[in-house]
């Protein structure tokens, strides 16, 4: 799907004196603004300089927004004063109305986001949210779906933030992508945080959303905040990046399965062999990895991240005899084998961007089988990162991770709703190796690209219900 657009009949070359025309005005319109501050060939030179870091954009349409939003930040650096947000989108705060005191039950982290939230809210319910000078109709169609109409033209950009899963990071730091909610009137910024400490510990106090990598870890945020809606606009299976030769030694163990296009990892013979203490030298026949190690898949660490989770409910599932893990007894017949799977890797790192960093980089000798999102594997070919030797291999059965955003505000809110409507975002998410509702697009990507995955997932569990999933967690985290 191509990005660049023009209006119809419009050539390229009309495209772009249109665009010299926009930055002409921009630096007129600039060097009046700060006549009292810069001299007009310091505004000149500054708009010059941020035009050309846009040369090599393939979108065209919104470079003199973002021009415009460069200069500005470099030209008033001391007005900075809101942490990640441009000091033009600073000097205008958010209106809020507060309808009553935040739950002092809650805890510290979620109190302000609770209070700030129904004045947000409220404000939204009457029809229009004020942010800066651009002003944004807010409609809510019979569907439930939010819509927001274009901004105001030459308006600065909403600074909008939130906190992501670290593996969405390299979504939300592409220009493409920074480019597309500019067009709509917006300026993201993200950071990163393990999913699981998005919905235990980290402070969301001025954040517009939050957007863990799993839906329990939505749903805790929803129950303490108080929100009803949530935006599911990416999903991804687990799988395990590999080697070649470790899945042949794991197929003469009968460890793998050929049921489809893409080896799958038998996890009832993985969990047997876990338990029984099998190391690589110990496999017949081992020439190629005969090392003295635990036969281990690598996750990150079960007490920050959602990918560790999501192997712990395959885990728990298989143990549970193929059954979703419910109650007490279930959960004490479970947690021996859980806590071994997690407590003989030793170090683990608190988010899935590390250990799959290492198997690009170590090779089989570090990382034999690392648990990563598919869409990380996805995307790491579409960036020519990959070795002839790697494999992605799904467990068997497997657990498909839904990446939920929960909106704080009503911008967090229109930032969902963009990245679950509009076709550029979803196809980019495509790019990013994410499979989207436009599931042409995601097949037009592994195709061009040559990635083996599986078409259909049919070996798919449910996870735990999150109070099951936490006890487990805990359980595990307590044996450190």
């Amino acid at each position: 799907m191509a990005l660049e657009t023009a209006p119809k009949g419009e050539a390229p070359d009309d495209k772009a004196a249109r665009e010299q025309k926009a930055i002409r005005e921009l630096e007129n319109r600039l060097a009046a603004a700060y006549a009292q501050e810069r001299t007009a060939a310091e505004v000149g030179g500054a708009v010059r300089s941020a035009h050309d870091r846009f040369a090599a954009s393939k979108v065209r349409d919104f470079v003199p927004i973002l021009v415009e939003r460069a200069v500005r930040r470099q030209l008033e650096p001391a007005a900075d004063a809101t942490a990640g947000v441009d000091a033009d989108h600073a000097a205008a705060p958010t209106e809020k109305i507060t309808t009553g005191a935040a739950d002092p039950a809650l805890p510290g982290r979620l109190r302000a986001v609770a209070t700030d939230r129904r004045g947000l809210f409220a404000l939204a319910g009457a029809g229009v949210v004020a942010a800066g000078a651009a002003a944004w109709a807010v409609t809510r169609p019979e569907s439930g779906s939010v819509q927001a109409a274009a901004p105001v033209a030459g308006a600065p950009l909403t600074g909008v933030t939130g906190v992501v899963g670290s593996e969405k990071m390299a979504f939300f730091d592409d220009e493409r992508v920074a480019e597309i909610f500019a067009a709509h009137g917006f300026d993201v910024r993200v950071r990163a945080a393990g999913s699981r400490e998005i919905s235990t510990s980290v402070d969301l106090g001025g954040q517009a959303f939050a957007f863990p990598s799993s839906l329990p870890a939505a749903e805790k945020l929803k129950r303490e905040v108080g929100v009803q809606t949530q935006f599911t606009p990416f999903y991804s299976p687990m799988a395990i990046a590999t080697f070649e030769p470790i899945v042949k030694l794991l197929d003469a163990a009968g460890a793998v399965k050929y049921d489809g296009p893409v080896p799958a990892l038998d996890f009832s013979a993985y969990i047997d062999m876990v338990q029984r203490g099998v190391q690589w030298d110990e496999l017949p026949g081992n020439r190629t990895y005969p090392v003295e190690k635990n036969i281990l898949v690598s996750t990150t660490d079960v007490r920050t991240s959602n990918s560790a989770a999501m192997y712990l409910a395959v885990a728990g599932y298989v143990v549970n005899d193929h059954a979703v893990v419910r109650g007490a007894t279930a959960e004490q017949h479970v947690l021996p084998t859980l806590q071994r799977l997690f407590l003989a890797q030793g170090y683990t790192e608190g988010s899935s961007t590390g250990p799959f960093e290492e198997y690009l980089t170590a090779g089989m000798g570090a990382t034999p089988m690392t648990w990563i999102y598919e869409a990380q594997y996805v995307a790491a070919a579409v960036e020519g990162r990959l070795r002839p030797d790697m494999v992605l291999l799904y467990p068997s059965p497997t657990v498909v991770s839904r990446h939920t955003l929960v909106p704080l505000t009503p911008e967090g809110e229109q930032i969902g709703a963009l990245l679950h409507n509009d076709p550029d975002l979803q196809s980019l998410a495509a790019e990013h190796g994410f499979r989207t509702g436009d599931t042409a697009r995601f097949d037009e990507v592994v195709t061009e690209h040559d990635v083996p995955v599986a078409p259909d997932l049919v070996d798919v569990v449910d996870v735990p219900a999150f109070e099951t999933l936490e006890h487990l967690l805990d359980g595990v985290a307590g044996a450190y």
